[in-house]
Parts: structure tokens; C-alpha cells; sequence
């Protein structure tokens, strides 16, 4: 109904990569992650030098070979200089993308940073509203578009967005919510990723379907989302239901 365009989408996993983790700990992770299927890894940047960043990014590389996507995302962490020098040493490890480089606001910012770097640009977590995605769309300042379906405003907003930046020849990566974008991605023809975030696992009695590392629709009506009413009864305080 919402069109349709693929039956499967590439996954890749979030669950892990953080900052403080050593070279050791990020290769045995992200080469477990490949071992069970996934085709893709996020890794954090944003060490104090980058030396350190590079020698953790450089030593997962060497381990997964360069066939696995790596992505790197910087939750808005740096100035503009600093995220141009970054990237240029990013580069020689064939990224997937740099995520979040700079404030959400700075849309110029952005627009150098992509203009100075061969890197996709990847940029949505913390945008609110489609004109955003307009603006950087057409600025060219960014080369992924991480719309996330709960921040936009739901899935007519959603639909908008891709379809925008389809327009502009963007792909769609969204952020978070796999049970709701594996859907919407595959109904868009420049969605490439789905985030593997099973954050909703404790309160579902259902599993968004994988194959072969990539995201499968589910074929029932709706959102395809099973709720586990007693587990999230437990979580009800007053009222209001708290999902931990």
C-alpha cells in the first residue's frame, strides 16, 4: 500500500561500538556481529585525538575485510574544522558513512563538510520536520537522510521525506524503530539500511524476521508488531506505561 519497492532491506547492527571500548573489545564484537549474519557494523567516533579513533577503526577493518560495511557516528560532537580533518583520515577505511558529525542545526556546517569529504554524510536522528530535510537536501549537506518515523511525525512524514530525497538521488537510512521502518523501507526504492536495535524485544511476543542479513517485512496487517500486554502491564505505574 505504501509502494511496494523492496522485499528485503540490509541490516545492520547499533548494539555495540561504543566509545570506551578498546580496539580488542570493538574487533571481537563487530566480528561476532558478521558471524551471525549482519552485513554491517556501527562503530562511535570521537576520541579526544584522532589517532585513537583511527587505530580502533583501522584494526575493526583489517579484522572484517572489505566486505563489511562500518559506519561511524559522532553524535554531533564536533566543530566543522575538526570534522573535515576527521574525514579525510576516515576515508581510507571505505565507510558506509559519518553520522552525525556536527550540531543538527548547522546546516552550513554540514554542507562543507560534505563538499570536503568523499564520505556520505549521514544526518536525521535529530530532525523534526521535513523542511529540515529540505534544506539539507538542497544544500547538499548530506548524503544519507536517517529519518526516524516517531521523530518526523509518523509515516505520512516519513513517506514525504524519502520520497524527498529520492528526488535529490539520497538514499533513506533510518534511525532506531526497526519494527516500524523495515516496512517503510521496503516500500521506498533508496532505502538501504534497516538499524538492528531490539530495544522493543523485552515487550513484543514477536520478532521482526531475518534473512541472510537483511530485514524482512511482516506480511500481516498493520505495523507487524506483536504486543506482550502482561510484560508491559508490569511496566504500568499510575497510569502511564514505562518501556525500560
Amino acid at each position: 500500500m505504501a509502494g511496494g519497492a523492496q522485499t528485503r532491506v540490509p541490516l545492520y547492527t547499533t548494539e555495540g561500538g561504543w566509545l570506551h571500548m578498546s580496539a580488542e573489545a570493538l574487533v571481537d564484537q563487530t566480528m561476532r556481529a558478521k558471524k551471525s549474519g549482519f552485513l554491517g557494523a556501527k562503530i562511535k567516533v570521537g576520541r579526544p585525538h584522532v589517532t585513537e579513533d583511527m587505530n580502533r577503526l583501522e584494526a575493526v577493518r583489517r579484522a572484517v575485510g572489505a566486505d563489511f560495511e562500518i559506519m561511524v557516528d559522532a553524535n554531533q560532537c564536533f566543530t566543522v574544522t575538526e570534522a573535515i580533518r576527521r574525514a579525510r583520515h576516515f576515508e581510507a577505511l571505505d565507510l558506509a558513512w559519518f553520522e552525525e558529525p556536527l550540531p543538527a542545526e548547522d546546516i552550513d556546517g554540514h554542507a562543507k563538510l560534505s563538499a570536503a569529504t568523499s564520505l556520505p554524510i549521514a544526518i536525521g536522528e535529530s530532525v523534526y520536520h521535513p523542511a529540515h530535510f529540505r534544506e539539507y537536501l538542497q544544500r547538499r549537506a548530506c548524503g544519507i537522510a536517517q529519518v526516524d518515523v516517531a521523530r518526523i511525525g509518523g509515516i505520512t512524514p516519513w513517506l514525504k521525506v524519502a520520497h524527498l530525497a529520492e528526488t535529490f538521488n539520497v538514499q533513506v537510512c533510518p534511525h532506531f524503530l526497526m519494527e516500524l521502518h523495515v516496512a517503510l523501507c521496503a516500500a521506498v526504492p533508496n532505502a538501504a539500511w534497516v538499524e538492528y536495535i531490539p530495544q522493543l524485544d523485552d515487550v513484543t511476543t514477536g520478532r521482526m524476521k531475518i534473512e541472510k542479513g537483511h530485514a524482512v517485512p511482516s506480511r500481516k496487517p498493520g505495523l507487524g508488531i506483536e504486543w506482550d500486554w502482561k510484560a508491559i502491564a508490569k511496566r504500568q505505574i499510575g497510569g502511564t506505561i514505562v518501556i525500560k
